[in-house]
């Protein structure tokens, strides 16, 4: 399907986290990182981009799952982009309408296809709820790693091979909708014989944006997080900003293991997938608040070919 708007569109990746801490609740906070994406959002439409959201959904699929592990954790995935959709939606057709703005917001509850046969589903590294305590990790009968911040709760997190309801999103761009989609990495479904059915599983959200990013035609992805950038030596005193790395570059730091896996690794490996496909999107990491100047170079990093 081809999208008929001449506007550029950008994918802008929240991330679960930025939205709803894995360390502490702190609704002031997860308020402020609201009103900065909204703001971004804005600014974007202002500046004649088309604007995808997509979002990660770590901590709020987590706590969920910690509530009722009966229930499948496909099902679980589709409420928190539900509910975080619907936030999201809700904020951001208030302040179109305040400004009488012709654009609208769209939910799109995303299925995403992953193989069955993928090793994720063997090795669980995908962290998700909030950081453990110590009865926590002794007691419950889960797989745990230890991340940045502490223990977390991981599952499985298999490559997405196909967005499924990718001709719905496009449709909805076409009517210049402002097109919320892809939550905490899509819905993961496996197909057998023609039926679909869901799998337990996160997708990383940050893989499926890229691709995302490369099915749309993007001309820019953003992954909003809440550092401004990278950094070299992060958390040392030697520590210095990254405002622009070569792909390779950023490749071959990955593979030393200098972005943790746990949290700016996928992001990382994201944009390097998104420019590697397409040399001249624009592939830029920064905090909520500063999409616009990121674009322009001002602030963030751009991984670039």
């Amino acid at each position: 399907m081809r999208i008929s708007c001449v506007e550029k569109i950008v994918v802008y990746a929240i991330g679960g986290n930025a939205l709803s801490s894995p360390t502490v609740f702190d609704k002031s906070k997860t308020a402020l990182v609201l009103a900065n994406v909204l703001s971004d959002v804005i600014d974007l439409l202002e500046a004649g981009w088309q604007v995808v959201l997509t979002h990660g959904n770590g901590p709020q699929v987590g706590h969920l799952m910690s509530l009722d592990s009966d229930q499948p954790m496909d099902e679980w995935v589709a409420a928190t982009q539900g509910m975080i959709g619907h936030t999201i939606a809700l904020n951001l057709d208030s302040i179109l309408r305040r400004r009488s703005c012709p654009e609208s917001t769209s939910v799109v509850l995303t299925r995403v296809k992953v193989d069955s046969e993928d090793k994720a589903f063997k090795y669980p590294t995908k962290p998700v709820g909030r950081i453990l305590t110590d009865k926590q990790v002794m007691e419950e009968d889960w797989d745990i790693a230890e991340t940045v911040n502490g223990p977390r709760r991981v599952v499985a997190s298999p490559k997405p091979v196909e967005i499924l309801d990718i001709n719905v999103i496009k449709a909805l761009l076409s009517s210049r909708s402002i097109v919320i989609c892809c939550g905490g990495g899509g819905i993961p479904v496996i197909e057998n014989e023609n039926q679909l059915s869901g799998v337990p599983a996160v997708i990383d959200k940050d893989h499926l944006s890229s691709m995302l990013a490369v099915d749309l035609n993007a001309s820019a992805l953003i992954i909003s997080t809440a550092v401004d950038g990278l950094k070299k030596d992060f958390a040392t005193s030697m520590q210095t900003d990254i405002p622009s790395i070569k792909s390779s570059e950023a490749q071959k730091l990955l593979d030393v293991g200098h972005f943790p896996p746990g949290s700016m690794g996928p992001k990382v490996q994201a944009l390097i997938d998104a420019v590697s496909k397409d040399s001249s999107m624009k592939c830029i990491i920064c905090s909520p608040g500063n999409a616009l100047k990121a674009l322009r170079g001002e602030s963030g990093t751009s991984v670039v070919a």
